[in-house]
């Protein structure tokens, strides 16, 4: 499971990557809220250059972290499944902050950010496609938290 997650980080970041432009696009449709009635004329709406940088870089940056912190962690879980309890029990530990950092950069990112702070709930056109998609990550991430946090 904790492999999953990095897979889910690592082809994020890779789609991020590839299409950065999409992924500016976004951003600056989140924060500019262009995609709201009257959204663009709110005080907290921005197409700052640098606002929008900060935001994908931390999305990319995330990804990638949760991507390697859940590899290693995967990894010393799979040497350790045959060691004692409390051995194995360690080696879940930074696979749990790989699944924290990508839990952080979700929650944080989508829905304290775009949907608190920049309104985001209120388009339609951006509800599903991007709070849907955090929201179903980060729970499927945090549930896999859970599991795996649970004492052998």
């Amino acid at each position: 499971m904790i492999l999953t997650v990095a897979l889910w980080g690592f082809v994020g970041a890779f789609h991020n990557l590839i299409n950065w432009d999409g992924t500016i696009g976004a951003i600056t449709a989140a924060t500019s809220m262009a995609t709201i009635d009257g959204g663009a004329d709110s005080w907290q709406a921005t197409s700052n250059p640098l606002v929008i940088w900060i935001g994908a870089l931390f999305i990319v940056a995330s990804k990638l972290a949760a991507g390697i912190l859940c590899s290693i962690g995967g990894i010393r879980m799979w040497k350790a499944q045959k060691l004692d309890a409390e051995t194995y029990n360690a080696a879940k530990e930074i696979a749990l902050t790989g699944c924290g950092v990508a839990i952080i950069m979700l929650f944080g990112g989508f829905v304290v950010i775009a949907e608190s702070w920049f309104e985001l709930w209120r388009s339609d056109s951006m509800i599903g496609p991007v709070l849907g998609s955090a929201f179903r990550y980060g729970g499927m991430i945090a549930l896999i938290a859970l599991f795996v946090a649970s004492k052998d």
